[in-house]
């Protein structure tokens, strides 16, 4: 199979869906792989280090989409790409369709086979290809709440450990999966006053063995998040549901009564954002302020550390990849329930229930298709 790599062109997005020691395992399963030309100049991968594992160099993205059979990305496809799509074709990157009618319009039209590493599980119930972005987005969202609450950034002036003699920053955490779960354990590493909310008991017992008193838990209503926000000088909305536009728990009026100078760093922008003023933005403009909150919904955060994001990524996705490419997306799906979860839409049907349900359209069960 002629696997495809083509550049990213979201805003200051510099991963890449293979590196070069990735390429090197695909063209030893005996495919080739084409990838455009500097996809990954900007963090140390060259073009010389993709035609030493193998690979050709193309010099645009027309070409990649044009001749390969399957396409490897990192973010969901923009406009100018999606169109480029075809019928048969396999896509194989992060869509986050929920919120984004438009891509999901395009992807229906196109006819292609459009596997989302979003919603690919495991034997445990989780989500290993969306595990190690939210690992790193968890972690960047207390660097970059703790940056937007310095007085420069319109924040409240606050360091978040504090220092002796003055009480640090408190910061809430909404949602106690992998990204809260890693924000938590910055926020505490730096010395912060953490509280983490989440609505299942056996996992609020596993945080408090985990934190061991360095974070506190509380179990999630209304009442507690709009107490534990309203007192937050720094509140990160952690929330997913697989495939689904993401819950809207910190209302606008919530915000109009936070402290003035207080952050928001929404984490689940991707899925349409748990906060009610939250709207996507990007790292060339991170923030923006409502009622003198400081909002940070940068879409794509792990990009911003592109090169640890790429290679935790990778290290991901590898094995689902080589399945598409050496059996084809049917067989690969029938062998494997787990990667055929992540399949959203297919030959022009959506096949996720979640986005068919958010976007009110028919939905096909995968396995109508195979």
């Amino acid at each position: 199979m002629l696997i495809g790599v083509p550049k990213e062109i979201k805003t200051r997005e510099y991963r890449v869906g293979l590196t070069p020691a990735n390429v090197r395992e695909f063209i030893a399963h005996g495919h080739s792989v084409l990838v455009q030309k500097n996809a990954a100049y900007e963090i140390g991968f060259t073009d010389t280090d993709y035609m030493a594992a193998g690979a050709a160099i193309a010099d645009t993205a027309e070409e990649i989409f044009a001749k390969a059979e399957m396409i490897v990305k990192v973010k969901e496809p923009q406009e100018s790409e999606y169109t480029q799509l075809r019928e048969g074709q396999i896509l194989y990157t992060y869509l986050h369709l929920a919120p984004d009618v438009p891509q999901t319009d395009g992807l229906i039209k196109s006819g292609c086979v459009a596997v989302a590493y979003e919603t690919v599980t495991d034997s445990r119930g989780g989500l290993p290809l969306l595990a190690p972005m939210s690992e790193v987005a968890g972690r960047m969202s207390i660097q970059a709440g703790a940056h937007a609450l310095e007085m420069s950034q319109g924040g409240r002036g606050m360091l978040l450990g504090g220092v002796p003699g003055v009480v640090p920053a408190k910061v809430t955490v909404i949602g106690g999966g992998v990204v809260g779960t890693n924000a938590a354990r910055m926020a505490a590493g730096l010395g912060a006053d953490v509280v983490i909310l989440d609505r299942s008991i056996p996992r609020l017992a596993q945080l408090d063995d985990l934190f061991q008193g360095r974070a506190k838990t509380v179990f999630s209503t209304a009442e507690a998040i709009e107490e534990h926000v309203l007192s937050a000088d720094l509140t990160v909305g952690a929330v997913l549901i697989p495939g689904a536009a993401a819950p809207k728990l910190v209302t606008a009026d919530m915000v109009a009564h936070m402290p003035r100078g207080s952050v928001l760093v929404d984490v689940a922008i991707d899925q349409g954002g748990c906060f009610e003023t939250a709207k996507p933005t990007t790292h060339a403009e991170p923030t923006y302020v409502v009622d003198e909150v400081v909002h940070y919904c940068v879409a794509n955060m792990p990009g911003g550390v592109a090169r640890t994001s790429t290679l935790a990524l990778n290290n991901a996705t590898l094995a689902h990849g080589l399945a598409l490419a050496d059996k084809g997306w049917q067989q690969a799906l029938k062998d494997d329930t787990h990667l055929r979860a992540g399949l959203n839409v297919c030959e022009g049907k959506v096949t996720y229930e979640a986005v068919a349900r958010d976007q009110n359209r028919d939905y096909t069960p995968a396995e109508m298709l195979l």
